[in-house]
C-alpha cells in the first residue's frame, strides 16, 4: 500500500471523526441523549482522560501527557507506514489507527477533552461512550492482531 494512500485514508478518518463530533456538539447539549434504537443512543459526553475515562479525574496534566503520547505514536505510525508499504493489511490497520489517534489528539489539544457520542447499552448497562476515532483505532488494532496471526502462521509454515 503506497504511503500516500495510507495517509489519505488516515486523513479521511480524521475528517469524518471531526465532522461527526462537531455535528453532535452543534445538535446536542452536554449529557443530552437521542434514542436511536433499544440498544443505541447518541449522547454528548466529554472525556478528559484516555480509554474508559482512565485519568479523566486527574488535575489536568493528563491532557498534555496523552497528547504527547498520541503525537509520538503518530510519528511512529508514519515511519512504519513508510517502511512496510508491501504489507497492505498492516498499513491499512495502521492508517485506521493513525486517523483515529489524530482525531482524538485534535480534540485534546483544541478542547482539552475528547468528544464522545456513541452510547451502546444492554439491560441498563451502558458501555462507555466513544466516537468514530475510537472505532477506527479499535478496528485497526483488531486488524493488526489478524495480520500478526496471519504472518505468524506463514512464518511457521515456511520454517517447517
Amino acid at each position: 500500500m503506497k504511503l500516500y494512500f495510507s495517509l489519505i485514508l488516515a486523513a479521511i478518518i480524521l475528517v469524518l471523526d471531526l465532522l461527526s463530533k462537531r455535528w453532535v456538539e452543534f445538535n446536542l447539549s452536554y449529557g443530552q441523549q437521542i434514542v436511536i434504537t433499544d440498544f443505541f443512543n447518541l449522547v454528548l459526553a466529554y472525556n478528559a482522560g484516555a480509554a474508559f475515562s482512565f485519568l479523566s479525574d486527574a488535575s489536568g496534566w493528563q491532557r498534555w501527557f496523552l497528547s504527547t503520547i498520541a503525537a509520538l505514536v503518530a510519528v511512529l505510525i508514519v515511519y512504519l507506514l513508510y517502511k512496510h508499504t508491501s504489507n497492505r493489511l498492516f498499513c491499512f490497520a495502521l492508517s485506521l489507527i493513525l486517523g483515529g489517534a489524530l482525531g482524538n489528539l485534535w480534540d485534546r489539544i483544541t478542547l482539552g477533552h475528547v468528544v464522545d457520542f456513541m452510547d451502546f447499552h444492554v439491560v441498563g448497562y451502558h458501555w462507555p461512550a466513544f466516537n468514530l476515532a475510537d472505532s477506527a483505532i479499535f478496528c485497526g488494532a483488531c486488524l493488526l492482531i489478524l495480520d500478526s496471526i496471519r504472518n505468524g502462521r506463514n512464518d511457521s509454515v515456511q520454517e517447517g
